[in-house]
């Protein structure tokens, strides 16, 4: 009797288990779909925003209802430590395994600002994980954008990797 009970609950796991995951990708998938389509109507009008400061950009982008969940920073040059480059996602972390192991695109938006990011950068992502908030909004409002790239928009199961 017990051995029946023990190999149920096994089996009741086992589907609980992989009706999560089922469900995850298909989250991911409903996210992917909704944020892209925002994402696409800036891609035609990026160049108006090429040296305006970051905040009349990132008010479009709460215009659109597109929210930044996490940020990442980068140089222009792979060798340089000097930052010039803010990198946004709009999927959360939880998702990134999701798009990773299924390797789904990351939906994200590359810009380059014309002066560098400050030093500080450094510890405010690593005090917020990484996680988009109004102190990076603040932070970054009165930077003057150079360029703008949009990741990972053309379906969330492309092996097209190029960018807009």
């Amino acid at each position: 009797m017990k051995s029946i009970l023990i190999k149920t609950l096994l089996i009741i796991n086992l589907f609980f288990v992989y009706s999560c995951k089922a469900q995850t990708t298909n989250d991911y998938i409903i996210n992917y779909n909704d944020v892209v389509p925002k994402l696409n109507l800036l891609v035609p009008n990026k160049t108006q925003y090429y040296g305006q400061n970051f905040s009349n950009f990132y008010n479009e982008l709460l215009n659109k209802n597109i929210n930044a969940v996490i940020l990442t920073y980068d140089s222009k040059i792979d060798t340089s430590e000097k930052y010039y480059v803010l990198n946004l996602f709009f999927i959360d972390l939880n998702m990134w395994n999701v798009a990773l192991d299924n390797s789904f695109q990351l939906p994200a938006i590359s810009i380059t600002f014309e002066n560098q990011i400050p030093s500080q950068i450094r510890n405010m992502v690593k005090q917020a994980d990484s996680k988009w908030n109004a102190n990076f909004v603040q932070f970054f409002s009165n930077m003057k954008i150079e360029k703008i790239e949009f990741i990972g928009l053309n379906g969330y199961n492309s092996t097209d990797n190029s960018l807009k």
